[in-house]
């Protein structure tokens, strides 16, 4: 990165995008976040964040937002929804976020999905697809439009998130097979890990502790050295 450039992040107002805010302020990170709504902007503008706000399902407003002066490496949208949203974020609107990254010419696209899309299906128990098919489905749709947008792209899938302190036991695999928990702190180290690893670059991977893996299956751990 240069000191012009900067990571806009979507998300970043709860959950997995507030850790991944956290983390990157404290590498010293330029960071721009994309907010609905102010009410946790103030939080976020304390710790050096720059807050724009705007609606990730208004294209207009990621436009306005990424489409200016200054630069953007990388893109990281964490963003979702939930299985009682009338209107889920997760397809439409990285979708206009993975669009507006391509117009901006971005270097790379981070993408926070979920254990259970894509190839990953194979890993969810029929239970949490009963609960979560729909979501999963509109998180699938986001990965392929990544794909086929021509960005350089990193997609973390991560198992079920909990939110104690980081272990520093997170690890990363390209087994679509592996399932399991991991806090979302530790999902923002391997996030920030992934920022400025070239072996990320394009892959789809797996997110989850080490610690709490669902099963014994083994698996090879992802070097992103």
């Amino acid at each position: 990165m240069t000191t012009a450039s900067y990571i806009f992040l979507a998300g970043a107002s709860r959950g997995v995008g507030r850790e991944i805010a956290q983390y990157l302020t404290a590498q010293q990170l330029k960071v721009k976040a994309l907010l609905r709504t102010t009410a946790v902007a103030n939080e976020l503008e304390k710790i050096g964040i720059e807050v724009v706000l705007g609606d990730a399902l208004n294209i207009e407003d990621v436009e306005r937002a990424m489409l200016t002066d200054e630069p953007i490496h990388t893109v990281i949208s964490t963003i979702g929804g939930l299985p009682s949203d009338v209107e889920r974020p997760d397809y439409p609107g990285n979708k206009n976020l993975i669009d507006a990254a391509v117009k901006a010419g971005v270097q790379k696209f981070i993408l926070v999905s979920s254990i259970g899309a894509g190839n990953s299906v194979v890993a969810a128990s029929p239970q949490v697809l009963a609960v979560l098919g729909k979501v999963l489905a509109e998180k699938d749709k986001a990965e392929q439009h990544l794909i086929a947008s021509g960005l350089t792209y990193t997609i973390i899938r991560p198992g079920g998130l909990k939110s104690e302190p980081a272990t520093g036991n997170g690890v990363l695999t390209e087994d679509p097979h592996i399932i399991g928990s991991i806090n979302r702190a530790d999902v923002a180290q391997l996030v920030g890990r992934c920022l400025n690893s070239e072996r990320a670059n394009n892959k789809i991977l797996s997110a989850i502790d080490q610690n709490m893996q669902f099963g014994q299956r083994e698996f090879a751990e992802f070097n992103l050295q």
